[in-house]
């Protein structure tokens, strides 16, 4: 006869080890279930996020009050003229980002018409901002700071000229070249600031106007003067550790050079310089640049927070993005792998509503609302260089940055014990 005790024992073991095998079946379970989004969920979401980014931007603009509802709102330590830099702020860096996107063809899909959309409300909102009697008119005359960004709207013309540009009327163009020009009368900081006079000059040129050269060697002889080595560019006299290698300097070298190299009416050279060589040697050095990028994206799809102007959030990830764009990546790095990262960051910092006011305007911070992290320079329009993250959006949705399957990025197959090259340094 068994006794009670041994029962309750019996009992008692069976209970302890059925909710180990109950969890273990269920885990498998669940892995098997857990299936990677395709490359045409990630685009979805990918136009999901940019858009909720992008839309009181461009709908504001478009109905001439952008000025009226944008918020004001800076750090504690804030030196500019804010109302007098915001708004070009906002207008100019989230047209660079979005301009990609925008330069596909329309087609039939949500997508599509959601693009078609932006189109039309981007072209009467950039009327508005140089009509001089909209309530939306920007200024581009006063103080320094719209150097900075007229380069931005400068990239996002010369990204997508047939979406952005050629359709405007002649009026409001010769409006534009006016105000780029006027911006001659002004200098800025000694260091990124040199590309942003150069860019104005470049898409001016582009138009066929008269332009200033030497802006333009200015900016190109001195980036060959500050470059440092395995990609790096120095910001100016001193290196810095932040992400203005990627929110400026390589895309805007690369895209300067670009433009350089097309010959409209107004040619441009410079003794003993070689655009083509220029150029060239420019990618190299973005697309090495941008492997580090790729490299600190951890498996969870967080990154480092170091560095100037972190507010600008994804836009660290310009230099990266445009590289897929361009069809520039190392063999290594796989368009889906860049793809999945980029997602993964995206994820983290969109999905919330953490990073957007109630009217679903950008706050200032990293990853939520904190304005401690914001720098002297920084208000509400800086915020939207988060867009030029996005830029891989410009390319259609059959590429195989979009169709190829899954595939994790470098950090997420290291700490996992999946095979990874090993990492090395360029002498270009």
């Amino acid at each position: 006869m068994i006794k009670k005790n041994s029962i309750l024992m019996l009992l008692a073991l069976l209970l302890w080890n059925m909710p180990v095998s109950f969890a273990q079946r269920n885990k498998k379970a669940i892995a098997v279930k857990a299936v990677q989004p395709s490359g045409q969920q990630d685009r979805a979401y990918w136009v999901k996020a940019l858009h909720k980014i992008a839309w009181p931007v461009v709908e504001n603009l478009a109905n001439g009050t952008l000025k009226k509802n944008m918020p004001l709102e800076k750090g504690s330590q804030y030196n500019l003229a804010l109302e007098k830099v915001t708004y070009l702020e906002a207008v100019g860096r989230c047209f660079a980002g979005i301009a990609p996107w925008l330069e596909l063809p329309d087609d039939d899909t949500y997508e599509g018409k959601l693009r078609k959309q932006y189109k039309a409300l981007v072209i009467k909102g950039l009327t508005n901002a140089v009509d001089p009697h909209s309530a939306d008119r920007l200024n581009f005359r006063e103080v320094g700071q719209p150097i900075v960004d007229a380069a931005y709207l400068a990239h996002a013309f010369m990204r997508a000229p047939k979406a952005l540009w050629e359709p405007l009327d002649e009026t409001t163009k010769q409006r534009f070249i006016t105000e780029f020009k006027s911006l001659r009368d002004r200098t800025g900081a000694y260091n990124n600031w040199l590309l942003f006079a150069a860019m104005c000059e470049g898409l001016i040129r582009l138009q066929g106007e008269e332009f200033d050269p030497v802006r333009i060697d200015y900016a190109l002889n001195k980036m060959r003067e500050w470059y440092v080595g395995d990609s790096w560019y120095k910001d100016g006299d001193l290196f810095s550790m932040d992400y203005y290698n990627s929110y400026v300097i390589h895309p805007m070298l690369v895209d300067l050079l670009a433009s350089l190299k097309i010959k409209p009416k107004t040619k441009y050279s410079q003794k003993g310089y070689s655009v083509n060589e220029a150029y060239d040697l420019a990618v190299k050095r973005m697309v090495r640049y941008a492997e580090y990028l790729e490299r600190i994206i951890a498996p969870d799809g967080t990154y480092p927070a170091y560095g100037r102007s972190v507010t600008y959030r994804t836009a660290a990830f310009q230099a990266l993005a445009q590289t897929a764009l361009m069809h520039q990546l190392p063999l290594w790095v796989a368009p889906a792998q860049v793809r999945c990262a980029l997602t993964k960051v995206f994820y983290n910092m969109y999905e919330g509503n953490q990073n957007f006011d109630a009217n679903g305007w950008l706050v200032l911070g990293f990853n939520g609302h904190q304005p401690a992290m914001a720098d002297v320079y920084t208000s509400t329009g800086s915020l939207y260089m988060a867009t030029l993250g996005f830029l891989p959006l410009g390319l259609s949705a059959d590429d195989k940055f979009w169709t190829d399957p899954p595939a994790d990025w470098t950090s997420k197959k290291a700490w996992s014990g999946q095979p990874v090259k090993k990492d090395y340094k360029v002498e270009y």
